[in-house]
């Protein structure tokens, strides 16, 4: 069985939809032509690629904090979709409680976009996500992850990193924020996306130059707390990027298919809860 015929679960994508959701006034970038991406096209997506579940990331660009298009792809999918949300800090847990009554199990935390500095009164945030059992997801890049620390010991919050923590490519394993990223793997709340090559990736496809990251990553957390994602609809994409071969290098990151069922399967079913 090859890695096209095993069941996956797509743990980071994005939906677009302006017809029926048409985009912020604010937005800072309008997806357009080939980077828009509907729930209807992406299980078209699904259905050639077998893979029965995806875990929808609410876009900043777009979107921002209008969560509608995502929260109509899972309350219209029939258990394929969960969320991740996309929400101000000062977010009421009330409003958070609601968002997980419709299937978001976290909210984005994009210390990449937003800086470290946007984040700094995010305590709250952080404790009630942790009281609700929800997670941060974090997205940075380069040492980022050395300004967030301290707010993640203090509240205890389950983390995710995504994607592969966007390093310096040219820095080395042992650059700060990526030796962070690596020791927080001993938190036992933490886990990592192994995902968005291009996006630190100094090469073309294969991103032969991101895999010794990503192996590093795969060590330290184990198969048990690495997903995989996809990053579609690929927005801003520097060349292009096609799903097929796109999983071809998650199969030369983990040809062992014991690895591959655990972290494209049953860590995100465990994580996620689907099927349950």
């Amino acid at each position: 069985m090859t890695l096209f015929e095993e069941p996956k679960i797509d743990c980071h994508l994005h939906l677009f939809d302006p017809q029926r959701f048409p985009y912020r006034e604010d937005t800072r970038y309008r997806p357009s032509g080939a980077e828009i991406g509907t729930a209807v096209q992406f299980r078209a997506v699904m259905q050639a690629y077998g893979m029965p579940h995806a875990l929808l990331v609410g876009p900043n660009s777009g979107y921002g904090f209008d969560n509608r298009c995502m929260l109509d792809a899972i309350a219209q999918g029939e258990g394929r979709f969960k969320g991740v949300a996309v929400v101000p800090t000062d977010v009421s847990a009330a409003r958070l409680a609601e968002l997980k009554a419709q299937g978001v199990l976290g909210v984005t935390v994009n210390v990449a976009l937003e800086g470290v500095d946007h984040f700094s009164g995010a305590d709250t945030l952080f404790k009630r996500l942790a009281d609700l059992d929800m997670f941060a997801q974090i997205q940075y890049e380069h040492d980022q992850l050395l300004g967030m620390v301290p707010r993640s010991e203090r509240t205890g919050t389950r983390l995710i990193f995504d994607p592969c923590a966007r390093p310096g490519i040219t820095a080395g394993l042992n650059q700060p924020g990526f030796q962070a990223l690596l020791r927080l793997a001993d938190s036992g709340r933490a886990s990592v996306k192994l995902s968005g090559m291009s996006k630190f990736s100094a090469q073309a496809w294969p991103y032969a130059d991101a895999l010794p990251y990503q192996h590093a990553l795969l060590q330290a957390y184990g198969p048990e707390a690495c997903m995989w994602g996809s990053d579609w609809p690929h927005l801003r994409a520097p060349e292009r990027l096609d799903y097929g071969p796109l999983l071809l290098v998650a199969q030369q990151l983990m040809p062992d298919p014991a690895v591959r069922r655990q972290v494209m399967w049953e860590t995100p079913r465990r994580l996620f809860g689907f099927g349950a």
